[in-house]
């Protein structure tokens, strides 16, 4: 047995073990050879529930400049279901290790430490976000570090994510843990709010400034959800899209200045081909949606920027209904990869279509700074048992789970726990 003094004073006494249970709170600081997860193979690939199984691997050992953290929640992203599904590709076909640990959102508390980790200590209470890169280059020095060759996504493009007790990941990948938030409620946000954040504000001389409008799909998921906070705190005006009424008083309570139900509308899907019989009905179609932006914005004032991530199903409206000048952002395509467009309202019109990719620290790190200082809310909706992890995502590809943020206990032993102390007592007495 040992006897170990936690971060915040708490003294407490664990065996040293090589793998202990779920969470079962190991002596701070010991690394035990083994660790439970839930694994992902190449063979696996399909739905999360064929593709998730748990398994019991190794426990990764930090490297210099690395840092291992013992997971307590991690968050349900849309990255999970693609790790598991194996779309837009294979994550083996770009890390080649042997499983896969999916899990791009994680909150935890730092176990060990690289010997020239000077930021962070073992004790440490953080939420880790999903940008790594190789530091060595032109882009992580002095220029952005989303453009650098060796960018990559921690937990799907690297094969060991959040979904297991502990995860190793590059120093600069910390940041504080909001202490005002539950375990669960610091695992849920980090990758949705970074990726909106660099959205909004990233993409200069388009970046949102004060008065503009934006059209923001899915308002009440996890994107949109924290893009209707950052245009509401930055005093511009969110025009939300829903797909189902019952989230209309949601979206409206995070701030959005007006609503629309696309199901109102019919001219969803790839564009039919220009100048037919089809593409008039369809014009006409997203010209009653674009009216119902004016309802709200003013008549003949359209958006300034449209926050694009379903793809497929929505950028023919988004490319026609942003203004002159205006600036289409995607960061996804959940309904499909095959985006089409008229683009005669695109190059006549002198609009910008963007991509955008998760953010850098510094990015992260002004989103975060938000959350620490309560003028965010983590609209987390929903927790998972480690043991419904698979159906969580399940929940996620079907497009049946409540608004906001999913989250999933790891370590945590229930819902709730906010502090160390809190979690040393409810894990002895499981």
């Amino acid at each position: 047995m040992a006897l170990d003094q936690s971060a915040h004073g708490a003294a407490y006494t664990a065996p040293q073990k090589d793998l202990y249970e779920m969470g079962e709170m190991p002596p701070l600081g010991h690394v035990p050879a083994q660790m439970h997860a839930w694994a992902i193979r190449r063979e696996r690939h399909g739905e999360p529930e064929q593709a998730f199984l748990q398994e019991v691997v190794a426990c990764p050992q930090p490297d210099s400049h690395e840092v291992l953290v013992l997971v307590m929640a991690a968050g349900v992203n849309y990255n999970g279901v693609w790790a598991g599904l194996g779309q837009p590709i294979s994550p083996f076909d770009v890390h080649k290790a042997e499983f896969h640990i999916a899990g791009s959102d994680a909150a935890g508390i730092v176990w060990a430490v690289g010997d020239k980790v000077k930021r962070w200590k073992v004790g440490d209470e953080v939420v880790i976000h999903c940008n790594q890169d190789d530091g060595d280059d032109e882009h992580c020095n002095g220029g952005d570090p989303m453009y650098s060759e060796s960018q990559r996504i921690w937990g799907y493009e690297t094969p060991d994510g959040s979904f297991a007790q502990f995860t190793c990941v590059q120093s600069q990948q910390l940041m504080p843990r909001p202490q005002h938030l539950t375990w669960e409620e610091s695992a849920c946000y980090t990758l949705t709010l970074a990726t909106a954040y660099r959205m909004l504000f990233g993409h200069e001389p388009h970046d949102l400034k004060p008065g503009q409008n934006v059209l923001v799909w899915g308002a009440s998921g996890g994107l949109g959800s924290y893009a209707i906070q950052l245009i509401n705190t930055a005093g511009a005006n969110a025009i939300g899209v829903i797909s189902d009424e019952s989230k209309r008083d949601f979206v409206m309570s995070l701030g959005a200045k007006g609503v629309i139900n696309r199901n109102d509308f019919s001219c969803w899907g790839q564009l039919p081909t220009v100048n037919t019989p089809e593409y008039n009905t369809w014009l006409k179609e997203a010209r009653k949606f674009g009216k119902a932006i004016w309802e709200i914005t003013g008549k003949g004032v359209n958006v300034d920027m449209v926050f694009e991530h379903p793809g497929e199903a929505t950028f023919p409206v988004s490319s026609l209904v942003c203004k002159k000048g205006g600036m289409v952002v995607i960061c996804a395509g959940t309904t499909g990869f095959n985006c089409t467009f008229d683009v005669r309202y695109m190059w006549m019109h002198q609009k910008r279509l963007q991509g955008s990719h998760f953010a850098h620290l510094k990015q992260a790190s002004a989103a975060n700074k938000l959350m620490l200082e309560q003028r965010l809310d983590p609209c987390m909706s929903e927790c998972f048992t480690w043991q419904e992890l698979p159906g969580a995502h399940t929940k996620m590809l079907r497009n049946e789970h409540k608004p906001g943020n999913m989250s999933v206990l790891v370590q945590a032993p229930k819902m709730g726990l906010r502090t160390f102390e809190d979690t040393l007592e409810a894990s002895q007495n499981r």
